[in-house]
């Protein structure tokens, strides 16, 4: 539990309301841009998003209805600068939201930032969290919408990682159906790994579309200067862009490369049920037409890694460290790096391996405190996922089994202590059926 005093807590106090001001919402020959305008206390920030014309495709536009997603997209996009101090309050003159709504983005906006308030020493319940509230309540809003034109093929989210390249393989067969979607925001560089992949699987410039956030400086500045400060994936501000891009290029389904076990370590945006809310307010609040899921849900990450090794051309430019740069795609001392070394050890040779990531990680005796939290949590913090921890045992188990009589210095670790022979896993025979996967993308990447 955690333990945070009433001195943690007063700057939630000190400045007790966040506010969504406005937007503006313009579509001319450039494409599309939308300007917000937040508060917080004596802070104005002004962030903003463009997608350029050759990223747009629908030619039956309804304007009230992208004006609507991007009204949306204001209110998840606040995390970013509400996260400064979380205030009790968030008021929102900009537009409406009903009841349902609000309490959507309250779950979301909880969901997001658990790992932020643990990562701060901050203890705030979930029902006094956050009490979303319009300037004029009398406002309704016309909630889902119908169109006539015909939505179709798949847009294909690319973080660069082993899951995208599971789901651009898959996909194939519907190639020409299908759009890769990257999302850019503030200063970061470009995702070269995710980018590689995208060439890797066939698809020009021509068929990758761009989402372009830009935050403002000020939350980088403020973040120096006393404020509560932090990382946030902020996955759910990704699902809203991805809905608002799938608009307008006509694309039914948005394809995420979710496994069965994603969103376990309280990483609620990248879960099941995330998925299945998010599904639930684009019914009630946009429109059906356009469907929200993880093909790789019915599979477990062991699975994912043996349909990843079925694609070596992918081995050095596929990515998932979170210190990657442009020369150097793994860090080779992160627990991401381990985890997905120790997954892959029994199933690609072991100087590939060590030419992908710079070396023998499990000879790496600095790596031992990050590799006994792997084996015995699956996890190196609450809030990381890397893996269940019985397919990482059987991943060791694997290893220990093709070792012979050499055995580098952590497999020597666990197979001296941390293994336990007698102990089986079914991780080869896993199929997760709780999953919101149409019959027909389940069969492609099932045959991948």
């Amino acid at each position: 539990m955690i333990n945070s005093s009433q001195e943690n807590l007063a700057l939630r106090y000190r400045i007790p309301e966040f506010i969504y001001e406005s937007f503006n919402f313009y579509r001319n020959a450039d494409g599309v841009k939308a300007e917000y305008t937040y508060k917080l206390g004596e802070h104005i920030f002004h962030p903003s998003v463009e997608i350029p014309t050759a990223d747009i495709r629908n030619n039956e536009i309804d304007d009230s209805f992208l004006s609507y997603l991007f009204f949306n997209f204001g209110i998840i996009n606040a995390m970013h600068y509400y996260k400064l101090s979380i205030p009790p309050v968030f008021r929102i003159k900009a537009g409406y939201i009903d009841e349902n709504q609000r309490a959507f983005f309250k779950k979301v906006f909880y969901g997001e930032l658990i790992e932020f308030l643990y990562n701060n020493n901050l203890r705030v319940p979930f029902e006094d969290f956050v009490t979303f509230v319009c300037e004029d309540e009398t406002e309704k809003h016309p909630h889902t919408y119908h169109f006539d034109t015909h939505f179709g093929g798949n847009l294909i989210p690319v973080g660069g990682n082993k899951n995208s390249v599971v789901t651009l393989e898959a996909l194939q067969p519907v190639h020409e159906q299908n759009l890769c979607f990257l999302y850019h925001y503030g200063h970061d560089d470009a995702n070269i790994a995710a980018t590689d992949c995208i060439k890797e699987a066939g698809y020009g410039l021509e068929s990758v579309v761009d989402f372009n956030l830009s935050l403002d400086p000020l939350l980088a500045e403020l973040g120096q200067q006393g404020f509560y400060n932090g990382h946030v994936s902020l996955s759910s501000c990704f699902a809203f862009a991805a809905y608002i891009t799938a608009y307008l290029n006509k694309k039914q389904n948005i394809i995420l490369s979710n496994s069965a076990f994603a969103g376990n370590n309280h990483q609620y945006t990248k879960s099941y049920d995330f998925e299945t809310d998010f599904q639930n307010y684009i019914d009630h609040c946009f429109s059906p037409q356009i469907r929200y899921f993880s093909i790789l849900r019915s599979m477990n990450e062991f699975g994912i890694f043996q349909k990843f090794i079925k694609h070596s051309l992918y081995f050095n430019i596929f990515g998932g460290c979170n210190n990657a740069t442009e020369e150097k795609r793994w860090c080779g001392h992160c627990p991401r790096c381990l985890y997905n070394y120790i997954m892959l050890y029994p199933l690609v040779g072991h100087d590939k391996l060590e030419h992908i990531f710079g070396g023998d990680l499990l000879d790496d005796q600095r790596l031992l405190p990050s590799f006994v939290n792997l084996v015995t949590s699956g996890s190196s913090s609450p809030f990381d996922f890397i893996g269940a921890r019985e397919e990482i045992i059987y991943s060791l188990q694997l290893a220990c089994g093709q070792a012979g009589g050499k055995y580098p210095i952590l497999l020597q670790y666990f197979r001296d202590y941390l293994n336990n022979p007698n102990q089986q896993y079914n991780i080869t025979n896993f199929y997760n059926p709780t999953h919101h996967i149409p019959q027909e993308y389940l069969d492609l990447v099932l045959k991948s």
